[in-house]
């Protein structure tokens, strides 16, 4: 960890953040819209009395009304202004900053922790992995209405136990573009690590998905895919054969943003985090 500060070009901060999705266009800053990052770099931007917006790197670029409870972000900021942060206080700097952070964000924003970050950090190409949750309510008699913007409805009791194999069999390294949004110059090979369905103690159906990456609507594509399993709609092999199909197919939908949230990211020891992130940047391809 970065102990002195002094005559460095710049300190890279590591943020740990969560956030209610509803009331916001996504991660991503976009011009009139309010956003998540918009609004933390608003607020770096003010304490640090920086002459230029501070930019920020993410662990997940979140979509519009999509929630986390475990997202990384850095930023390269000034080191003299990150020290003055501190002002006349003997309290360490991060928390300083932490705390004045916390004094100027929506309360739809919280800021779980502020550090310097290890050499070699990086937000979004040192992570290991992701997970996200998705959460359903089949049962409206059920539904809790303070959980209405954490929790998609559907109709019809699902069957959870095919819903989880029918989950089961799209693990390991694959080209995910029948359930991913195309980008150009972009690869869609991603590998899940974990994507299973449980039912919860409040009766919520619950799906954990886990992987090294995801790319844009992937999760919700996902868990589309299974959801119509569960309803009788389509038998267990159906998700699978969609896979290996690779295009986009009419059978899987993208589910309701609200329903998901980002968990956590996990990132490896300190002494490869650089290693990690030169291993991401590399664009991705199917052996052979």
């Amino acid at each position: 960890m970065r102990a002195h500060y002094a005559g460095a070009v710049n300190l890279r901060i590591r943020i740990d953040l969560s956030y209610d999705g509803t009331g916001f266009s996504g991660w991503a800053a976009q011009p009139g819209r309010r956003t998540v990052e918009g609004t933390l770099s608003d607020a770096l931007t003010t304490i640090l009395r920086s002459k230029t917006p501070v930019r920020l790197v993410v662990a997940g670029r979140t979509d519009a009304g999509v929630h986390s409870r475990g997202q990384v972000a850095h930023a390269d900021v000034d080191p003299t202004q990150w020290l003055k942060l501190r002002g006349r206080s003997r309290r360490p700097v991060e928390e300083a900053a932490a705390t004045r952070l916390r004094g100027i964000l929506p309360a739809d924003v919280t800021v779980r922790r502020v550090a310097a970050a290890p050499e070699g950090f990086d937000a979004r190409f040192s992570a290991l992995q992701r997970r996200y949750l998705y959460r359903i309510c089949d049962d409206p008699a059920t539904l809790d209405p303070l959980r209405r913007h954490d929790t998609v409805l559907v109709r019809g009791s699902l069957d959870v136990e095919a819903m989880d194999r029918a989950a089961r069999s799209l693990l390991g390294l694959h080209d995910w573009a029948a359930f991913c949004r195309r980008r150009a110059g972009a690869t869609t090979v991603r590998t899940l690590l974990d994507h299973r369905w449980d039912r919860a103690p409040d009766g919520t159906v619950e799906a954990t998905v886990v992987a090294d990456a995801f790319c844009h609507s992937m999760v919700r594509s996902l868990v589309g895919a299974v959801v119509p399993v569960g309803e009788g709609r389509l038998e267990v092999d159906v998700p699978a054969q969609v896979l290996r199909g690779g295009v986009r197919d009419s059978r899987v939908r993208v589910m309701p943003p609200h329903g998901l949230s980002l968990e956590e990211v996990l990132y490896p020891p300190d002494d490869a985090l650089a290693a990690r992130a030169e291993e991401s940047r590399v664009r991705r391809a199917l052996p052979g």
